[in-house]
């Protein structure tokens, strides 16, 4: 018990993007910008959604329930390395490790499964639409957004136990800027093969099953639209699902990647640029991609501007 209790105290070293101290600057200014932009952005969308009482539908729903998740998520990786950046110091304690490992998955099931449940909610729209307010019931909106949080807490907390169970007898420094999982296993001196597949069987359950229901309800879609007569109706048809597929292929392009790809073909830089994609540029760019594309999101972030600089005036 000795060697447990002596490696659960020794702090892990992140080692960072780079380790190149000219670098730093650089980085700490660009992934500042990032992180404020992602804030700024995915706040002003559930604010939006909350004042504006046209938007109170379940499609804006999911979106406000997105961008609180993304906001969530950017905000339990990123400050701290902006501050490692900042100080120089680049220890985590081994609670603080497990801690940011447990939020970082539970934040990021959530996020998986939200985003196949606004799938769900374009294909109940384009394929049911006559029936589409009676489906899409307040009481299911909010079984499908509750759901994923309470099953990503038991899912979180289940790999936190698994990893406490280990034993770091050796190097502490993890290549990476964030503690997750697989980086954090390679550097056990213990077992770690419960560990591996229950990873691989939970990536199955929020990344592999959310993505092919998402291909299977837009193969229905895409059916659904190619029925319809006029260019004008495929085309306004298809505009509502575009910036939700662009949130798909940024989101599970990463995420694929990460855990679902063979351990061969991972590389410890692969893995944080698909970490940046995933914790950083997805969260900021998600605003964008809804706001750009919606007109009637834009007309509600025009009003609480608006209306910000009026009060304020």
């Amino acid at each position: 018990m000795e060697p447990r209790n002596q490696t659960s105290a020794s702090p892990f070293i992140l080692l960072g993007l780079s380790e190149n101290p000219e670098q730093e600057t650089l980085l700490f200014s660009l992934f500042l910008c990032m992180y404020l932009t992602t804030v700024v952005g995915n706040l002003l969308i559930i604010l939006a959604i909350s004042v504006d009482s046209h938007l109170h539908t379940p499609m804006y729903f999911f979106l406000a329930n997105l961008s609180l998740v993304d906001f969530c998520l950017a905000t339990n990786t990123i400050p701290k390395m902006l501050v490692s950046l900042q100080t120089g110091s680049k220890a985590i304690s081994y609670p603080c490790c497990l801690t940011q490992m447990y939020f970082f998955h539970f934040f990021g099931i959530v996020d998986s499964v939200i985003i196949a449940m606004m799938a769900y909610d374009r294909f109940v729209a384009i394929c049911h639409p006559l029936h589409y307010a009676t489906i899409m019931s307040p009481r299911l909106c909010g079984l499908l957004v509750g759901a994923p949080w309470a099953f990503s807490c038991f899912i979180s907390l289940t790999h936190i136990l698994l990893m406490a169970r280990l034993v770091f007898c050796g190097s502490h420094e993890v290549p990476h800027y964030f503690c997750d999982l697989t980086p954090i296993l390679r550097l056990s001196c213990t077992d770690t093969s419960v560990n591996r597949i229950f990873i691989l069987i939970v990536a199955g359950m929020v990344i592999a099953t959310p993505f092919v229901c998402i291909l299977a309800s837009y193969a229905r879609i895409l059916a659904a639209i190619m029925k319809v007569p006029s260019a004008g109706g495929r085309k306004k048809a298809f505009s509502t699902c575009s910036s939700h597929l662009s949130v798909v292929a940024l989101f599970y392009g990463t995420t694929i990647g990460i855990y679902l790809c063979p351990s061969s073909v991972r590389t410890a830089v692969k893995e944080k640029a698909s970490a940046v994609m995933y914790t950083a540029v997805t969260p900021m760019l998600n605003p964008f991609i809804y706001s750009l594309r919606n007109r009637d999101l834009k007309g509600a972030l025009r009003k609480l501007v608006n209306r910000k600089i009026t009060s304020s005036s």
